[in-house]
């Protein structure tokens, strides 16, 4: 998606909702400019995330999405799975990749499918996240993406043998609402937000380490990202439910190490959501790297050439070398 169509989708999307449900079905804007849906996306081997429902099914009701809805955004997730992306000449290691989309959609093409093939390339191994959004109906709202996310780190370490990998050497990868996403499971990986299913859930979710491209991290004014902040919470949250979910504010020992990359000219997540991420992550003496764009805008996904966002995916990968 270019910088401008998401910047004006996701302010349109701030004045569209209703009630603390989710985008009133009167009210739905014009869809973004649709995006290609690749064939590695519409190909690549599917591993749901939960055995039966997922948890709060029984109130699930999502919007009904315009009939001309692109597909390369996703909503109504009523079975939130990964997709599987093996390279040729594995290194043992994976990224769980977890788009954007201000917990209204699932970008999954700009921040899913094109990314895939890069990171195969360098020997990574690929799950995509398509994660359920809390404002569609589930019970416990702000818990939702989180027991998706951990559910996907226990489900992938539990099959590292089947994918030749170290179990200790699973990264996680978010961006925009997925960036504060990956920041919740970096900071929140032990919080019990669901019951066990099956041994799978007996396995740690804490990331290897963690990446944050252009996230939301705080929900607190003025730097929120205020869409995903409503569509997490619902119209009215407390004050400790905003900090509940503000991943600065949970940054301890336990945090992963992380690696954020954000352009200073981003007008839809200010750059203060990195910087305060960055400062809690050396206040706990954390191990962190930052890299502030001089440009790049928003929602660059794999990089726009001739900006510097065009680098931080091999700045990433020499991260993650450096990583123990």
């Amino acid at each position: 998606m270019q910088d401008l169509d998401r910047r004006q989708l996701l302010g349109l999307g701030a004045a569209l909702m209703a009630g603390g449900s989710g985008i009133a079905r009167s009210a739905e804007p014009p869809p973004p400019p649709a995006l290609v849906v690749p064939g590695n996306w519409k190909n690549a081997p599917r591993l749901p995330l939960w055995s039966g429902m997922p948890p709060g099914a029984q109130t699930f009701s999502p919007p009904v999405p315009p009939g001309n809805w692109p597909a390369s955004y996703v909503r109504s997730v009523a079975m939130p799975e990964l997709r599987v992306f093996r390279p040729s000449r594995p290194n043992g290691r994976a990224v769980l990749v977890i788009p954007g989309g201000a917990y209204w959609f699932v970008s999954v093409v700009n921040e899913g499918a094109e990314l895939a093939p890069l990171l195969t390339a360098r020997g990574y191994t690929v799950f995509v996240l398509t994660y359920r959004l809390p404002g569609e109906g589930w019970t416990a709202r702000a818990d939702v993406p989180l027991q998706d996310a951990q559910r996907a780190m226990r489900l992938i370490r539990s099959r590292a043998a089947e994918y030749r990998l170290d179990a200790n050497r699973i990264a996680a990868l978010g961006f925009s609402a997925g960036g504060h996403l990956a920041a919740t499971l970096a900071t929140r990986h032990a919080e019990q937000v669901y019951d066990n299913r099956d041994a799978a859930d007996a396995l740690a979710a804490r990331p290897w380490a963690t990446g944050l491209i252009y996230p939301v991290i705080s929900l607190r004014d003025p730097v929120t990202h205020a869409l995903s902040r409503q569509l997490l919470l619902g119209d009215s949250p407390s004050t400790e439910q905003i900090d509940r979910r503000s991943a600065e504010l949970h940054v301890d020992a336990s945090t992963t190490p992380a690696f954020l990359c954000h352009a200073l000219d981003d007008t839809a997540v200010p750059v203060e959501n990195t910087l305060r991420m960055l400062a809690a992550m050396r206040d706990a003496k954390r191990p962190v790297e930052a890299h502030l764009l001089q440009e790049g805008g928003h929602a660059f996904g794999v990089g726009r050439p001739g900006t510097p966002s065009a680098q931080w995916i091999p700045l990433f990968c020499a991260w993650l070398d450096r990583t123990s």
